[in-house]
């Protein structure tokens, strides 16, 4: 560093860009060259000009004073410099401006640069810093911006803030600040823009804030603020942003509101609990851009005029209980039509009732986004609606709107998303929606549409979403919908489609390959047929399957076993043959999977989702068998038994009888030989379960108890304690009249008990054999039922 440093002093600059002739100050390049060091990672390089054949006021984002030949300005701006803050910046008694932002910088923010006595402008903004705000930085007392939002600092932010007298930018947003806003803020006269949002400050907002007079920006948005808005804050005469979003104030909003902030043009109350009545005089703010007040929910009664805004872009009164019916509070609506800038307004759940005024079609030329969702809003949609032809964004969901939609819906050619879901909308989905190229997501689902679904929607090459779900639609599912690859979900269940192999079937499924981004399907709920297309598999962001409730044949496609993030699959009641394909226990993210009410057969993987029997659901598929115990599966053994057998607990088998066990199909009573000893032990295990309502796996059976030593243990005194309560009062109302009830459902269990142990023994060879265990258990159904 010495050599360095008289290699510097000796030779001075030649060519410099303005400290040519000048020394170079030890400090500032010790300090810069500590800040280099301290960087770990430089992928673009700014750093690269940083080194001894080139003068320090040539490097890159340095900047000099040319009298004095000292650095006063630093200035690295989104370089994605990795590495800590060097403490020895605070060494460079010049600097005026440090600016980091948009980096990858951690660490701690050195207190160090509360020695900078000239600095004026820091911003450390959007990096990964850590740690408190040094209170060392109130040294700083020229400095008028403060930035270092966007990070991850913590603790309170220090009531000596108040000795920045200069300050104007204070932006602490963005980070993990708490306690309160100190009052003594509202001493910094100078103050242009407090930023706080988005950290943990909580207590209210304070009064001494109403002092700024020179405050254009006040964001206190999305902490834990609380208690009401101090009326202070709308008479600050130079205002433009008044941001307090998503926080819990409450209260009423001052009845002049809108009658000392002529500069304010954009005001954020949304996401609070503010109530009472919208105030009139708000339509006397005529600077007014953007006014949010929605989710509060306690904002009442009807919306004021305010067709005074005429520079009005964005109005959001959503999540309120505003209110207007057929002849009452629709006002608001006619004055708005004055309002010509206007392309925003959202009125989504609130009160609104009744026809909905054809004055909504005089809205601005300029609309496009409005949105009346979730209100009880009922009739036919006015054909003056078209007339806003610009709209990108419509959403009319959750009314209680009749009639076609086909008388206005050709017009809005600028669709990009379209809700009319669960409505009473009827008729056909007209053509001509096929003319809204840019349409993204289109929801019709839970109306009385009928007819055919539109080819012209295979035109949409942009939509992302499609459910025309739960509707009265019939006929084919036009093959051009599954031409659109950018489909990423799409909703046709519930109504009448059909999919039949003459009906071009075969060449309609299979192009679903094409919709490599799909990741929702559902078809369930239809009269569709055919079968499955291997080509499915090929749909890799699938996360979702329902086929559910149709009429498909065939077997399960193996190529489904490559959709690696499925995680729902459904085909229950539909007509599937064949094998489980083990390639789906390879699907790891899969959660639940629904294969009833099929005739699928064979045995059950064990591998994957079938590990967890409450995920899956196999019933009605008479002739499946294996899996795991808690599926309650019979086993497939291979030796084929004789045809007399009928068992005793046929009413207690979720899935078939006892004879399943027996007497296998003929397709399989030609394989090998299966342990008897295993195969009957298996037996045991279910028949101990059935017995007692217990599952091996049931938290009882820990540190070597399991659900064997639990019966033997109890096994023949005290069987009380061990025999589901349930199976017992069903075998008492099914003892016949002459016998005594109790006894004989106690001597039934006893001896269905001792078939199970015996079955269960530890050493094979003690076990009694499926024969032995079947005739015992006929010997105890006779014995049984002999007087019914």
């Amino acid at each position: 560093m010495v050599l360095l440093l008289l290699s510097y002093g000796a030779g001075g600059i030649k060519g410099g860009a303005s400290t040519q002739d000048g020394d170079v100050n030890g400090t500032d390049l010790a300090s810069l060259l500590d800040f280099k060091r301290a960087i770990t990672n430089d992928p673009f390089g700014a750093m690269s000009s940083w080194n001894t054949n080139t003068h320090l006021c040539r490097w890159k984002g340095v900047t000099c004073d040319q009298r004095a030949h000292r650095v006063v300005a630093l200035d690295l701006v989104g370089q994605t410099l990795t590495g800590h803050i060097s403490h020895s910046l605070g060494n460079m008694s010049y600097l005026t401006s440090l600016s980091l932002p948009d980096n990858l910088l951690s660490g701690r923010v050195p207190p160090q640069l509360g020695n900078l006595r000239k600095l004026v402008f820091l911003d450390l903004s959007g990096n990964l810093l850590q740690g408190i705000i040094p209170e060392a930085l109130i040294n700083c007392t020229r400095l008028r911006t403060l930035d270092v939002s966007r990070n991850h600092l913590v603790g309170d932010i220090t009531p000596n803030i108040a000795l920045l007298p200069n300050l104007r930018n204070m932006r602490l947003h963005s980070n993990n600040l708490t306690g309160i806003i100190p009052p003594e803020i509202g001493n910094i006269t100078s103050l242009n823009t407090v930023i706080l949002q988005g950290n943990m400050l909580k207590g209210s907002i304070p009064e001494e804030l109403g002092k700024l007079s020179n405050m254009s920006y006040l964001l206190l948005g999305g902490n834990r603020l609380s208690g009401r808005i101090p009326e202070v804050l709308f008479n600050l005469s130079h205002i433009q942003e008044i941001a307090l979003p998503l926080n819990m104030l409450h209260g009423p909003l001052p009845s002049d509101l809108g009658n000392f902030i002529p500069n304010l043009q954009q005001l954020y109350l949304g996401g609070n609990m503010l109530g009472g009545h919208i105030p009139d005089s708000l339509g006397n703010a005529t600077e007014l851009q953007w006014l949010d007040l929605s989710y509060n929910q306690g904002f009442t009664g009807r919306i004021p005029p305010l067709g005074k805004l005429r520079k009005i872009e964005k109005l959001g009164l959503d999540m309120n209980n505003l209110e207007a019916r057929d002849s009452w509070g629709w006002e608001f609506l006619d004055a708005l039509s004055n309002c010509t800038r206007l392309k925003m307004l959202s009125l989504h759940q609130n009160l609104l009732q009744g026809v909905l005024p054809n004055s909504v079609g005089n809205l601005s030329s300029s609309m496009d986004n409005l949105v009346l969702s979730n209100n009880m809003l009922s009739g036919l949609v006015p054909s003056s609606i078209g007339n806003l032809h610009r709209l990108t964004k419509f959403g009319l969901d959750f009314n209680s709107f009749t009639g076609p939609i086909e008388g206005w819906i050709g017009s809005m050619v600028n669709l990009q998303a379209l809700y009319l879901d669960s409505n009473n909308f009827t008729g056909n989905i007209p053509a001509a929606i096929g003319n809204t190229s840019q349409m993204s997501e289109l929801f019709l689902s839970n109306n009385q549409f009928h007819g055919f679904i539109p080819s012209s929607l295979g035109k949409l090459r942009q939509l992302s979403k499609l459910d025309l779900s739960y509707n009265n639609l019939e006929g084919n599912i036009p093959k051009e919908v599954f031409t659109v690859p950018t489909i990423v979900q799409c909703g046709l269940s519930h109504n009448n489609l059909q999919a039949r192999p003459d009906n071009n079937l075969q060449g309609l499924i299979p192009s679903l390959s094409s919709l490599q981004q799909l990741s929702y399907l559902d078809l369930s709920s239809n009269n569709l047929t055919g079968e499955i297309p291997p080509t499915l598999g090929t749909c890799q962001q699938l996360e979702t399957i329902n086929m559910g409730q149709n009429f498909l044949s065939g077997s399960i496609p193996t190529s489904l076993g490559n959709l690696s993030i499925l995680t729902l699959f459904n085909l229950s009641h539909n007509n599937l043959t064949g094998s489980i394909p083990i390639a789906l226990s390879k699907l790891q993210f899969l959660t639940q999977l629904d294969l009833s009410d099929n005739h699928l057969e064979g045995q059950v993987p064990t591998d994957g989702v079938f590990r967890n029997a409450t995920a899956i659901s196999l019933e009605g598929n008479r002739q499946l068998c294996g899996g795991v115990l808690e599926l309650h599966m019979p086993s497939c053994p291979t030796v084929y038994k004789s045809n007399d057998f009928k068992a005793l607990v046929y009413k207690f088998m979720p899935n078939g009888n006892l004879d399943t066990w027996l007497h296998p199909t003929s397709e399989y009573a030609g394989g090998g030989f299966l342990s008897t000893s295993g195969d009957v032990y298996n037996f045991g295990l279910v028949l101990l379960e059935l017995l007692t309502g217990k599952r091996p796996t049931d938290p009882l059976f820990c540190n070597g108890l399991s659900i064997v030593s639990f019966v033997e243990r109890n096994y023949p005194d005290v069987i009380d304690h061990i025999i589901d309560t349930y199976l017992r009062k069903d075998l008492k109302e099914l003892a016949p009249a002459m016998l005594d009830e109790e006894k004989a459902a106690y001597q039934l269990l006893l001896d269905m008990l001792g078939v199970a142990l015996s079955c269960t023994r530890q050493n094979p060879s003690e076990r009694m054999n499926m024969r032995e265990a079947a005739t015992k258990l006929q010997v105890i159904n006779i014995s049984y039922i002999s007087g019914m």
